[in-house]
Formats: C-alpha cells, sequence, structure tokens
C-alpha cells in the first residue's frame, strides 16, 4: 500500500504534542504519569523530519478520537470513567479511577515509578513476597516487568501467583505498605481503600516479560490451571492490535478468517477499524467497509468470541517468534 508507514502510539503522541507547541505540550506532560513522559520523550527524542502529511493524519486521528467523547454535563465520575478509559484504555485506566474516585493517595508507591527497574528490585527485594506483590501489582505493568526481571528467578512464579490473587487491599494493609515505602523512600503516605483485579495486573505484567513470560506462565498453570488460563484470556485486549505495526497487522489479517474479522470489527472503535482497512487491498477494505455497513446486529457474545478468536490467532503468532505483542509495537517479520 502506497503512503507513510503508519507509526506505533506512542510515537503518534510525540508527533501530536510537537505540533501543539512546547507550552501546550508541557501541560500535557504534568498530567502524564513517569512512564509515560519517559516513552513519550524518548519517542519525541527519535523524531526525525516528518512530513505535512504525516502531521495532519496524525491531527486528524486525534480529532476522531476527542470527539467519540461524552458531552459535559454527565454525572463527574461516569465522565471521568468514561475520559479516562478512552484515554487510556480499560487496563491502565481502572486502577488510577478508583484511587480518584477513593480520594486515594499512593505516594508511596507513586515514588517508585520515578525509578528504573533495577533500583526499586534492589530496594524491594528483601521485603515480605506479600508486600512486593502489592507494589508490583500498583506499579505500570511494563516497570513492574522489569522489576521481575531483576529479582531472583524462583521468586518470579510466586510473585505473579499472588499478584494474580489480589482482589483489594484493605486499609490496614495498605497502611503496613506505606510504612515500608516510608522507610525505603524517607517519606510518608496515607493508606486507603484499593480494590484490585489481581488477575489483570497479572496479565499485563507477564504480556510485558518477553522471554521469561513462558517458564513463569508454566509455572503458574502447573499450581492452577485455572487462573493460569483466566490470566492467558486478559493478556491481550483488542484493542492493544493498535500497537502492531503495519507488517505485523498485515500477517495477521491475512490468518484471520473474513467473517471472523468481519464480526470483530463490529465492536471495533473507529480507530482500530481504520488501521484494518489502511492495511487491507483497497478492494478488500471497500468489501469489508460495504460488509459492515450492511451487516445487522450482532449480538456481543458472538463479537467476543470472535475478538477472541483473533486474539488466540495473534498469541500464536507470537509464540512462533513472529509477533511483537503486548506494547512492544512492531513486528518482526520472517521471509
Amino acid at each position: 500500500m502506497g503512503g507513510a508507514a503508519v507509526r506505533d502510539g506512542v510515537t503518534r503522541s510525540a508527533i501530536l504534542l510537537m505540533s501543539l507547541g512546547e507550552e501546550e505540550a508541557v501541560e500535557v506532560f504534568k498530567l502524564l504519569g513517569p512512564r509515560e513522559v519517559q516513552k513519550v520523550g524518548q519517542a519525541m527524542a527519535r523524531l526525525g523530519r516528518v512530513s505535512r502529511e504525516e502531521v495532519a493524519g496524525v491531527l486528524r486521528d486525534f480529532r476522531q478520537v476527542a470527539e467519540q467523547q461524552i458531552p459535559i454535563g454527565t454525572a463527574s465520575d461516569q465522565y471521568l470513567r468514561s475520559v479516562l478509559t478512552r484515554a487510556l484504555g480499560d487496563d491502565r485506566a481502572a486502577g488510577l479511577i478508583d484511587r480518584i474516585l477513593q480520594a486515594q493517595d499512593n505516594r508511596g508507591i507513586d515514588g517508585l515509578k520515578w525509578m528504573d527497574a533495577a533500583s526499586v528490585a534492589e530496594l524491594i527485594r528483601s521485603e515480605h513476597p506479600q508486600i512486593i506483590a502489592t507494589i508490583l501489582a500498583h506499579l505500570d505493568a511494563d516497570q513492574a516487568a522489569g522489576v521481575l526481571g531483576a529479582l531472583d528467578e524462583h521468586l518470579r512464579s510466586d510473585l505473579v501467583l499472588r499478584i494474580a490473587s489480589l482482589e483489594s487491599v484493605q486499609p490496614a494493609a495498605m497502611q503496613d505498605l506505606n510504612d515500608v515505602l516510608a522507610q525505603l523512600l524517607s517519606g510518608g503516605a496515607r493508606a486507603g481503600n484499593s480494590a484490585l483485579d489481581g488477575v489483570q495486573a497479572a496479565a499485563r505484567i507477564l504480556t510485558r516479560m518477553g522471554p521469561m513470560e513462558a517458564a513463569v506462565s508454566s509455572h503458574i498453570r502447573e499450581v492452577d490451571a485455572e487462573l493460569a488460563q483466566r490470566i492467558e484470556d486478559r493478556m491481550l485486549a483488542f484493542d492493544d492490535l493498535l500497537e502492531l505495526d503495519d507488517r505485523g497487522l498485515q500477517l495477521l489479517l491475512r490468518e484471520v478468517p473474513s467473517e471472523t474479522l468481519l464480526v470483530a470489527l463490529k465492536g471495533a472503535g473507529g480507530v482500530l477499524q481504520d488501521r484494518v482497512f489502511r492495511n487491507l487491498s483497497q478492494r478488500a477494505a471497500q468489501m469489508l467497509r460495504e460488509d459492515l455497513e450492511t451487516k445487522g446486529p450482532v449480538r456481543l457474545s458472538q463479537v467476543e468470541a470472535e475478538q477472541r478468536e483473533i486474539l488466540r490467532i495473534a498469541r500464536r503468532l507470537a509464540a512462533d517468534g513472529l509477533l511483537v505483542l503486548g506494547g512492544g509495537g512492531g513486528a518482526s517479520v520472517v521471509g
């Protein structure tokens, strides 16, 4: 297909910020977490020449996403949930929403987020595994994966099992955690209720563990096969396919039956649909557009089933070394 290659989401965010201008970019950076600042900043530093056409495309896509936001006037908590979920995705937004709505203060944990993974691992490696697991569950998934990689191998599977089993952290336990971090970081924090989705946290972390993931997943399956399956089912969300580069997405689309793709896209957002269209031949894209327009309502359960089937295909390709999933962006294609 012609035209400029579609960049990954982080690079497109960097292009958007540089298009906004310095003052506006500063205001956006104030709202980002440490990992996002690092990722976007690195992407900005790597940017070379960007064509006017590409900048216009990024701004166009941003406007399309922005127009999907619900209008002001909705109940504040509902509006907050909608905005953050759309902006960050279900997984990343969930914990942030809970912390905001429950007026939590996790400054001790937030202090760790500005540290590199090796330093965090060195800081917490002598703590009780349950404390380490709770800390990891509150870190961003890529940082937590890095910390796990820097810890002793025999600890990794146990920690992921503990993370997956977390459902909530009671105030007393949260106070204990923050007391530990206060001693380690010479800072204080106030405890609060903390609802957790341990399975999702474990899935996010495992997805980013690279070659170590297989050994940890295998051990978890030996200990608790049902839990291992629940984790695997959450290791990749359908919208994560946006992180694939064009070659990787094209490879995946060649493996997906046309009817499966059609039904799955009925429940996908416009941005993902457009990415799919751009990575099909002109004739195939036109046929798919027409089929989407003419196909009647589809049960949500059927849409989700077909999306899971596409994710299973993606995981198979990743296991064969043909795709890099879990926020790694591009695809590594042989041949």
